[in-house]
This record gives C-alpha cells, sequence and structure tokens, in this order.
C-alpha cells in the first residue's frame, strides 16, 4: 500500500514562526495544529499518511506534548545527545537515509538546508518528495530541487495548519491577490 512519511523538525518550525515571525515565544493557540497538517498530507498525495514527530528530549519529556501528538496520530521520536549535538536534524538525516532504500513518498517539514543531501537522493522519479515549510523561511537551497520533481508546500497558506493569520510578509501571486485584505 502507498504510504507518505510526514518527518516534522519540530524545533525547527518552532524557532522559525518565534523568531522569524512573531518576535517571541509562541503561545499554544499560535502553534499549528498538528492534526491538520498530518490530514494535509493524507489529502494532497491522496493516501495514508505516517506521521513521526522528532523531539529533542536531551533536557527532558514534554509528556503532555507527547500525549497530544500521539492522540493526533503521531509517533513522537524523542531524541537525547551531548549539548552540541544536533540530535533532531541527526536522526531525521539518518531516516531520510534509510527511506532512500523503501519505495514511500515523503514530506519533509522543515526549513533547514542540514537536509538538502539527504533529500536530493530521494528525488529518484519514482516516488513524490515534498517540503513544508514557511515559504519565505525555506532555506534557498531546495529551490533548484524543484526542477528534480520537490515539491513546495507552505506551512501556513497550504496546510491550513493556523488557526488565526499570522503576520507575515509574503509574495502574492497575482492569481491570489485579493485587495480587500488590504482595505
Amino acid at each position: 500500500m502507498a504510504m507518505t512519511y510526514l518527518l516534522v523538525d519540530g524545533e525547527n518550525i518552532d524557532a522559525t514562526l518565534g523568531n522569524s515571525i512573531l518576535g517571541r515565544r509562541p503561545t499554544p493557540e499560535e502553534r499549528p495544529r498538528w492534526d491538520r497538517l498530518l490530514g494535509f498530507a493524507q489529502d494532497t498525495w491522496g493516501q495514508p499518511a505516517h506521521g513521526l514527530f522528532f523531539l529533542n528530549a536531551s533536557s527532558g519529556l514534554p509528556m503532555s506534548f507527547v500525549q497530544a501528538l500521539r492522540a493526533l496520530g503521531y509517533v513522537p521520536v524523542p531524541l537525547s545527545g551531548s549539548g552540541d549535538q544536533k540530535v533532531v536534524d541527526m536522526a531525521i538525516q539518518k531516516t531520510l537515509e534509510a527511506l532512500a532504500d523503501r519505495d514511500e513518498d515523503v514530506m519533509l517539514v522543515s526549513h533547514d538546508g542540514d537536509f538538502l543531501e539527504t533529500v536530493e537522493p530521494l528525488l529518484d522519479g519514482e516516488r513524490r518528495v515534498g517540503v513544508v515549510a514557511f515559504e519565505e523561511f525555506r532555506n534557498s537551497g531546495f529551490a533548484p530541487l524543484r526542477a528534480q520533481g520537490l515539491e513546495f508546500f507552505d506551512l501556513e497558506h497550504d496546510t491550513k495548519a493556523f488557526n488565526a493569520p499570522l503576520p507575515r510578509l509574503r509574495i502574492i501571486p497575482i492569481e491570489d491577490f485579493d485587495p480587500l485584505q488590504f482595505l
């Protein structure tokens, strides 16, 4: 059966949302609705999605969040390591490498250019591969991979994962321009 693996770099999304968009730590209401993201992955490619949510648990495991992720259908992947190790990135890279030997489709939820070298081999013309991110913060190194079949999805506008519009300044394709949003 066809399957999409949805790999979520929660640290990266939270940091981008807080530091680059909101300018402060996001409140729970301002964070993505992770269930909508999983539903988006299923609906977009018309097949079941298996969500893996990677967490840095070096200083402890946020049990209430882990339980919530499980209830939403994700598999939490708690990781630990020394302070200088980017354990989430390391685990996602290992997972992408393991997926290269399989046939499943992959959606990566991250802005991080550290994944370029492990995403590119997945672009074999046989499977679908996508990056879900805030488009203006997605690492520019992903852009050339579009010619090889990499698909891009905006975390806010395509997935509809937020309850309220975020204060983002984004380039609007003319066909999507609604002057009423500015009046």
